[in-house]
C-alpha cells in the first residue's frame, strides 16, 4: 500500500518535495544539458510534434523521476508515423542533465531536446517555448501538435501560432482541472489519447 492510500492523496505530496529538495541539494554542483542546435527541416518530411515534459510526460511538476503511463508509447506512435519530436523544458539546471537518460530508460524516442539555458528563460518558459518554437518553424518545421500542462505551455503554443485544435492539455495529479489556456481538450493521461494518435493523426513519412 502506498503513501496515498494511507494518508489520502494530498499528504504524500510534501515528503516528495523533501526528497526533491534532498537531491537537488546533492546535485548542486551537477552540469547542466548544454544548448542543442536547431536543424533545417528536410524538404520532405518537415513536420513536428512538440512536447513539455514536466507535468506532461510526467504527472506533475515535481515528480521528474516517474513517467506517466503510456506517454512513451503516445510519443512513439508519433515517431513511428514520421513526426520529428520536440521536447522542450525549463527545468531547473542541476536536473536537466538527467533528462536524456530518464528519456531513454521509460522508451522514450529520441527527437530534438532543447532546455532553458539561463535563469531568465526558466523564469519565463511562455517567452523562451515561443522562442524556440519559432526558430523551429525559422529552419522549416511545421508544428502539428502541441502538448503542455501549463497556461505558460498554451501561451507559447498559442504565441508561435499553432491553432487551439492542435492543442492538448495534461491534466496534473491531483489537480482538479487542466490549467486555463488555448487547446483542444483536456486529457487526465495518456492512454485515453492513445486512439486519437493512431487513428486520426495522418502520417507523414516520405514515399
Amino acid at each position: 500500500m502506498n503513501d496515498e492510500n494511507i494518508n489520502g492523496p494530498y499528504k504524500g505530496a510534501p515528503m516528495r518535495h523533501l526528497i526533491i529538495l534532498w537531491v537537488a541539494v546533492l546535485c548542486s554542483s551537477c552540469a547542466q544539458l548544454p544548448p542543442a542546435a536547431v536543424a533545417d527541416a528536410p524538404p520532405r518530411q518537415a513536420q513536428a510534434v512538440v512536447f513539455d515534459i514536466d507535468g506532461t510526460l510526467t504527472p506533475a511538476v515535481s515528480t521528474i523521476f516517474e513517467a506517466r503511463e503510456d506517454a512513451a508509447r503516445a510519443v512513439r506512435l508519433f515517431a513511428d508515423k514520421g513526426y520529428n519530436i520536440i521536447y522542450l523544458s525549463t527545468r531547473v539546471s542541476w536536473f536537466s542533465a538527467n533528462i536524456p537518460g530518464w528519456l531513454k530508460d521509460n522508451g522514450f524516442p529520441a527527437g530534438s531536446l532543447h532546455v532553458a539555458q539561463t535563469a531568465e528563460d526558466r523564469n519565463r518558459p511562455d517567452v523562451y517555448k515561443t522562442r524556440m518554437l519559432k526558430t523551429f518553424m525559422a529552419h522549416g518545421w511545421h508544428v502539428r501538435f502541441a502538448y503542455g500542462d501549463s497556461s505558460t505551455d498554451f501561451s507559447a503554443y498559442a504565441a508561435a501560432g499553432i491553432p487551439k485544435e492542435s492543442v492538448f492539455a495534461l491534466l496534473r495529479r491531483y489537480e482538479p482541472d487542466c490549467q486555463p489556456g488555448e487547446w483542444k481538450a483536456c486529457l487526465k493521461g495518456w492512454t485515453e489519447h492513445l486512439v486519437f494518435v493512431t487513428q486520426s493523426v495522418p502520417s507523414v513519412l516520405a514515399n
